[in-house]
Parts: structure tokens; sequence; C-alpha cells
């Protein structure tokens, strides 16, 4: 008796969690989901919604349903998209709830963003545990769940590495990232695989502290709880707050890459800024010889005739890329090495450094557009060193933190914000500047923590966050051929939110130009992301292919004796003909269980299935002892015959799509070599 009464006590304790979360369960079929049908079951009249909170301190489950509910279709403008607005309000508080939900039917993918309003004339009860999805997924076999996700960046050779996790009964995985931005050393993109051949990617959309628990409730369910990390607050008289955004990809196929590549193409196709109704194409670029010389650090002593003879001298041996990148250094007081001034210590005085440039950045721009080239310039406009002009004379925008050198300009303040926007435009619009990068050096969670109001948790993140998206969306509105570069001490502030409005073109800080860190960034970021992009310092094939993307950033030494603009020449060349295939499908073609050891091979597949074309890179690192490896090619058709060329050699040979996929060999005789090879499908 007293056995089964311990039974009966751990089964209570274990389903307690599962219990109390008031999780909406949604159960599977083997049948693909059908979006909007999705859409109404969820978030139609009479349903629980697949979000939860607790508001003065009962839990939503017990009263949401209470509430008054409205809904409507909002026309859109965008081809393949469904949006709603679904509302729920408390008449006796005056809380209302808008969850805006967009569908995309054709990638069976859906994205929802909460907004919570006091509508009353006085504070209303506290808002907390504010869970943007609080679902249970069930499926129609029991068996493993297993959870796909990545590091984020940490400036390290593991940045973004793929990982995996077998979900244990009962076991929970909680993944948050560090210092307030959101992709430091967590990654907020997954996708949940099941053992019914089908499972469901995630991504949140918030560039703060978010979090995401994943928990194997049953042998055939996964339960997932997302939002932001610290908020316990109270709303005041007509006060609105967003939530982090949620996107739920769902797919059907043997292999879990049939997940992966169809959120890729959704991203591509949807989530990703527009110009003139097309995608952006984020650029290859190059630089102004960067650091040059010692002991100068980035630009800080770049002048207008050295920027003009670099121009010049890329033109003269026509390696024009799209666009010019001038990073950071360009500013006043940068320059002053004798005063231990640099670019990093001297941000907030955002004014062009007369001496060097007496016309400012105008000339330089001129002479960028003159040879058919786009301008980027770098800014760090939130991190503000505390002597600076703006830490002096813009004090009363600024957040301060203990123990710290920087403050930290309040996006949250409207002021503040709508000087900014103005500030910012009217300097790229005198200076010819294309297009936008921003940096953001510096932990900021602290910020936020140490300014927040007693009993408002959260709300500085809150406010500085939907600043920081206000900001960039005026920028894109005002300049609508412009794109924005994300930088957060290299690729920190990742997510679905930031996707749609930029591109991270140096996604890591990690040891510049060290190519098998390099190879490790490509291979995990391209499982979720097709636009990203890094940098290359040399132009042999190992270290070059080793940067192959989306977007490249050239960091050559145009006028080093030890360069051969030859050899640069046939690296653009490379790169443009591989560059399109990063826009398909992607197949790992080696582990992912320890990517960073000297002692492998690392290989990948780029498939384009409209022409059966496509590329496979691969790289035999410096201390690998295996000359020869076996690969295994997916998405071919099995009868078809495919001409498979290197790009070294020029040797060329044919195998069926059959024989591919069981085995293809590849072969480098030396350690720190790499492999090229293009494959078409043949008659």
């Amino acid at each position: 008796m007293k056995n089964k009464l311990r039974s009966f006590i751990i089964l209570f304790i274990l389903l307690i969690p599962v219990c109390i979360s008031g999780q909406v369960k949604y159960k599977f079929t083997h049948k693909p989901v059908e979006i909007t049908k999705w859409i109404h079951d969820q978030f139609g009249q009479g349903k629980n919604p697949p979000f939860s909170f607790v508001y003065g301190d009962r839990h939503s489950k017990d009263f949401i349903g209470k509430w008054s509910f409205s809904s409507e279709k909002i026309k859109g403008t965008e081809s393949g998209v469904e949006s709603y607005s679904y509302m729920w309000t408390d008449k006796q508080t005056g809380l209302k709830i808008v969850c805006d939900v967009k569908g995309y039917p054709h990638y069976r993918a859906v994205e929802w963003v909460l907004r919570f309003t006091n509508t009353s004339d006085r504070d209303c009860p506290t808002l907390k545990d504010v869970k943007v999805i609080d679902m249970d997924f069930q499926y129609p076999s029991a068996g493993d769940i297993t959870l796909h996700y990545a590091d984020g960046s940490d400036m390290s050779k593991a940045d973004f590495h793929p990982r995996k996790k077998v979900l244990a009964a009962g076991e929970t995985m909680s993944i948050s990232p560090q210092r307030g931005r959101s992709s430091d050393v967590a990654f907020p993109f997954f996708n949940i695989e099941s053992p019914s051949v089908q499972g469901v990617m995630v991504a949140v959309g918030w560039t703060g502290t978010w979090y995401s628990d994943f928990r194997k409730t049953g042998g055939n369910s996964v339960s997932l709880a997302s939002g932001m990390k610290w908020l316990e607050t109270y709303l005041h008289a007509e006060e609105t707050i967003r939530t982090p955004s949620i996107c739920l990809l769902f797919w059907n196929g043997e292999d879990r890459m049939t997940g992966h590549n169809q959120f890729r193409r959704f991203v591509l196709n949807h989530q990703t800024h527009k110009i003139n109704g097309k995608p952006a194409r984020y650029p290859v670029s190059n630089s102004f010889n960067y650091g040059d010389p010692h002991p100068c650090n980035e630009y800080t002593c770049l002048t207008t005739d050295y920027a003009l003879a670099i121009i010049n001298r890329y033109k003269r041996f026509k390696l024009v890329p799209e666009v010019f990148w001038l990073d950071a250094g360009w500013y006043i007081k940068a320059a002053d090495v004798a005063n231990n001034k640099d670019w990093s210590n001297t941000v907030g005085n955002w004014e062009v450094d007369r001496e060097r440039f007496p016309d400012g950045l105008k000339p330089v721009s001129d002479a960028v557009h003159e040879v058919g080239a786009k301008f980027m310039v770098w800014f760090e406009p939130e991190r503000v060193f505390k002597d600076s002009d703006w830490g002096i004379k813009l004090r009363k925008w600024m957040l301060d933190a203990q123990g710290t050198k920087n403050y930290l300009y309040d996006l949250g303040n409207k002021e503040a914000r709508d000087w900014l926007c103005r500030f910012i435009g009217d300097m790229m619009e005198e200076n010819g500047i294309d297009y936008y990068r921003q940096d953001f050096n510096m932990k900021v969670d602290n910020f936020w923590k140490e300014n927040d109001e007693p009993g408002r948790t959260g709300i500085r993140e809150i406010r500085h966050i939907e600043g920081l998206y206000a900001f960039w969306d005026y920028l894109l509105k005002r300049f609508p051929e412009a794109i924005i570069d994300n930088c957060a001490s290299g690729g920190r502030r990742i997510d679905f939110e930031t996707i749609k409005r930029s591109a991270p073109l140096w996604r890591t800080d990690y040891h510049y130009g060290e190519p098998v860190g390099y190879q490790c960034h490509t291979y995990g970021l391209n499982f979720f992301l097709p636009l990203t992009g890094t940098g290359v310092q040399k132009s042999d094939r190992f270290t070059f292919r080793s940067s192959l993307g989306t977007s490249v950033v050239y960091n050559w030494k145009i006028t080093d004796s030890s360069s051969s603009f030859i050899e640069m020449q046939r690296c653009r060349e490379e790169f443009n003909e591989v560059r399109p295939y990063f826009y398909e499908d992607y197949y790992p073609l080696t582990t992912v269980d320890d990517m960073t050891s000297d002692q492998i091979w690392l290989a990948y597949q780029l498939h384009r299935p409209s022409d059966e074309t496509g590329f496979i890179v691969a790289f035999r690192r410096e201390h690998s002892t295996d000359q020869t490896i076996h690969v295994k090619l997916s998405a071919l058709q099995p009868d078809k015959s495919y001409l498979i060329e290197n790009y070294d050699t020029g040797e060329v040979l044919t195998k069926t799509g059959k024989e591919l996929s069981t085995g293809l060999e590849l072969t480098l005789n030396e350690a720190r070599s790499s492999l090229l090879l293009k494959y078409k499908a043949g008659n």
C-alpha cells in the first residue's frame, strides 16, 4: 500500500508542471498542418489561446474565456500572407490584449506578437509570467523527441555550433541569452524533431533577454514555453507594452533538414527586408586597408586622400566591390593615440574628424559612387562613453549603471529617440551614406534592471527594444533603398525581429581571419539563416573558401607588396559563382558533434532544386590524417546522372543520384587544403 501511495505521489509531482501551466495541447496527425485552420483553431472565439500570463495573481486560463472577445481579418499587401487581429478585454480592470497573427500557408508557418494595454484611468494589477507561447505538442508516434539548436556568439571558434538534445521524460531544457543581447551565448532558433517524421521550427523575436523552455511531457509530447525572461509590472493608465514575437513553421519529412530548408526559404521570401518589393541583397564589400598603419586601430588614421587612393587602387585592379565599408574611428578624438584614445573609448563623439576629413565624408562617398559602389559607415549610438560630447551634452537622455565607463542612450525615451532618428538620418544624407552599420559593444541588462521603477520590472527593457525597432524602421522608411548591418560585438543581436530589418555582415568577433573558426560559423548558421557575412584577409583557397556565403567583406591589404591582385580577382570570380547557391538548400555532410577540432574534415552541400545543380565545399584541416572521406549527398534524383567538376584540377566524373546518395569519395592529399566541386544533372 505504501509503495502504491509513493508511486501516486511521484506521478502527481511529475504532472504538476503540466497541470498548473495551463498549456494548450495541440495534437498532430501524420498529415501536414493546414495553417489557416490551425490559426482559427488556436485563436478563435471560445478557444484557450496558445499564450498565457498571470494577472493579479490569477492564471489566464482561469479567466480569459470570460473576457470580451473580438477578431478581424486584416487586409494585407504581401502575397501569400494572411493577417488577423484577436482581442481580449477585461471589462473590470480595462486590460486589453491584442494578438497580431500572420499566417503563411505555403510555408505552413505562423507568427504572432502580443500587446497589453491598460485602457482604464488608473494603474492596473500586476502582469507577470507572460508566456507568448505556452503549448504542448502531442505527436501520433511515441519515441525520441530531439531538440536541435545552436550556440550563440561568444567570440569563439564554437560560435553558432549546432547542438542537439534528446529530451528525457520530464526533463526541461531551458535556454536564454546573456548580458541582454539576443544571441549572446544562446541562439533563438530551434528545430523540434519528433519520432513521427515531422516537427516544428521555432524562432523567437526579441532583441533583449528572452527564454525558451522545452520539456518532454510524455512518450510522444513536448511542451514549449517562451517569452521575456524578466517581466513583472503593472501598467499606468493608457499605457501599452509589446512582447517578444514567436514564429512556428511545421514540417513533414524523413530528414530534419526538410524543416531547416523550408525555414531558410521562408526567411528569404517573407522575413527579409525588401527593397523595391524584392528581398534585399546583402553586399560584397571592401575595406579601406583595415588597421593601417600601426598603432592605429580600425580606421583611426584614415584620411580623405588615403580613402580616395584606396578606391582608385581597387578600380585600377578591377576589384571594385558592391560596397565600400568604413568601420569605426572616423569621428573626432578617436585618433588621439598620444592620450590613449582609440575607436572604442571615444564613442559618443559623432562628429566627422575634420582634420582627417576636411569636407566630411562626402568626398569619399562621391568617389565611391563614381566607381559604381555603395557606401556603408559604422555607428554605435547606444553606447556613449561618459566623457564624450554626447555623454556631457545629452546626459538627460542617458541611463547609468554601477561600475560602468559608458552610458546607455535611452531609446525608450521618445524625445531622445526622435532626436537620434533625425541626427543619424541627416548625417547619412549630408555625407552620402547609403548603408547603415550599427554596433553594440556592451552588457545592457544591468542598465535596464538598475533603472526600473519599483514594481515595474522589465519596463526599461521593453521600452528600449521597442525604441530600437522604431529607430531602425525610421531609417528604412527614410532611406527605402538602404540596408542595415546588425553587429553587436559580432553577431550578438540575431533574432526573429532583427532579421526582418537587418543582417549580421560581421557575425562574430572571433579571432579575425582564422579560417577554421569561420568554417564552423558558416556550417552552424546555415542550418537556420541564409543571410550572414564575415571577413576574409587572405586569398589562399583554404582561407578564402572558409568565408564563402551570401555576403563577405574583403579585408585585403591592396597596398601590400606580398598580396597578389590576380589571386584576389580569382577569389572574387569564385565567390560570385558560388554565392547564389547559399540562397538555396543547405545540407551538412560531416559531423556536427565537434566541429572545432583541427583533426577532422568539414564538408557541406548547397543544392538548387530548380535546375538540379549544386556545390560541395570541403576542408581537410591541418591535423587530419585522413586523405579521403565518404559523404552522402541529399536531394538528388536517384535515376539521373550528374556531372561533377573539380574546380581545382578540372577533373570531371559522372555518377547517378543513387550512387551519390550512397557515397561520394572526397580526396585531398595535403592537410590544410580545400575542395570545391560543382555538380549538374546530365541527360
